[in-house]
């Protein structure tokens, strides 16, 4: 059946140059991980490397899916999310340990705080036309400061969350909890099924292709994709299940990644973020609201930064001045390194997703070996470098 409905659709020729270009990322990622692996004599597969390599980069997907919603629109940042995260640390800490709110309160209380600054950065940005760069290094300026001053009330500059087990519980829990090295089936199970979903999704999206007559893989491709993602799965959700149990701060993230690409792939609003990174003029004549769009660009990247300072005070159980500390170019590394365009208009969730497990990996690989501080920068900075000249390089081959 497949082969008739075939004859409608064309089959993408599997060129070995092409594939290698466009997996590039996915490559180093493996190779990256096989070296950290050597190096560290092990230490990196283990089970409690994994369950870290999500806790402490939580944020970095989360902000990240924020940033790339910003950079499609013409290669534009947020300079202000990490010192943001900042502030609401402190306004947190503040809300539930000195003034005695409850958790419930004290999230939406954040979460207005950061819908309102959304939403004032936005009109700056959309309708009075401050570049964003300058807009949002404002706030980089302007909000460490204020949340330094805030935590002043404490004489050690930090709020600790100790006393607040059901916060603690929402973004630095554990589902399913089991003593380290045991295995836990819940978790093995919830792997299976998304293992399952996974297969599922590749197959039917190919089938629907198929049926509207659209450019697919080939079934050999497809099959390799889904096998792949498959097995990724199983592997990181088996050394979770030894490691004690699934981090509650991995549903967060993995509900605002998949939610973020489903918005990018499959809707109206999503396709106008690449139009107006492709050419803002040309969108605005062909009826897209370009203001409308950079508008929603940095109030999402606002709520996305107040659900990234939850999951990060969370996990440090305590609000301090350095929260937050070279956040947002974590979140641009994350994005350039897995192939969002510098000038806007091309990039995917996915892209960004294996971007910032490269930076987990490179960061969490050099911590087991003990490199210097100021050499894991300069690493950093030399990848950074390096995607934004593969991508520069591959775009001037394709021309």
């Amino acid at each position: 059946m497949e082969n008739k409905v075939a004859n409608r659709s064309t089959i993408r020729k599997q060129d070995p140059i092409a594939m290698l270009k466009k997996n590039a990322m996915l490559i180093i990622l493996v190779l990256v991980y096989l070296f950290f692996i050597i190096m560290t004599k092990g230490r990196m597969f283990k089970p409690t490397s994994f369950a870290s390599l999500i806790n402490q980069n939580a944020y970095v997907y989360i902000l990240g899916c924020g940033m790339l919603m910003c950079m499609l629109t013409g290669g534009n940042i947020d300079l202000s999310c990490g010192a943001f995260v900042c502030l609401l640390g402190a306004v947190g800490g503040i809300l539930m340990m000195v003034w005695k709110w409850s958790t419930g309160v004290s999230l939406l209380a954040m979460l207005a705080i950061g819908i309102a600054y959304g939403c004032g950065l936005g009109a700056l940005i959309a309708y009075v036309h401050v570049p964003p760069w300058i807009a949002t290094l404002a706030g980089y300026l302007a909000f460490r400061g204020l949340g330094t001053s805030i935590l002043g009330v404490s004489s050690t500059n930090s709020i600790s969350f100790t006393d607040k087990p059901d916060f603690l519980r929402i973004f630095s829990g554990t589902l399913f909890k089991t003593p380290e090295g045991q295995m836990n089936m819940p978790c093995m199970i919830v792997g299976v099924v998304a293992a399952a979903l996974v297969v599922l999704l590749i197959f039917k999206n190919r089938a629907t292709r198929l049926r509207k007559g659209y450019e697919v893989d080939t079934l050999q491709m497809d099959a390799a994709k889904s096998a792949l993602g498959a097995l990724v799965i199983l592997l990181v959700m088996y050394k979770l299940a030894l490691a004690g149990g699934i981090p509650t701060v991995l549903v967060w993230v993995a509900a605002v990644v998949l939610l973020y690409a489903f918005i990018t792939s499959k809707t109206t609003i999503g396709r106008h973020f690449y139009v107006v990174g492709g050419n803002i003029e040309a969108a605005r004549l062909s009826g897209v609201n370009t203001r409308r769009i950079m508008f929603i660009a940095y109030l999402n990247m606002a709520i996305l930064t107040s659900i990234s300072a939850m999951t990060v005070i969370s996990r440090f159980t305590a609000a301090n001045a350095d929260a937050g500390k070279n956040f947002e170019m974590d979140a641009i590394s994350a994005c350039v390194v897995g192939g969002v365009s510098a000038s806007g208009g091309a990039g995917t969730v996915l892209g960004m997703v294996i971007g910032a497990t490269l930076i987990g990996v490179i960061n969490l690989g050099m911590f087991q070996i003990n490199l210097d501080a100021n050499y894991q920068r300069v690493v950093k900075g030399f990848v950074l470098l390096a995607a934004v000249v593969f991508d520069i390089l591959s775009k001037k081959r394709e021309r």
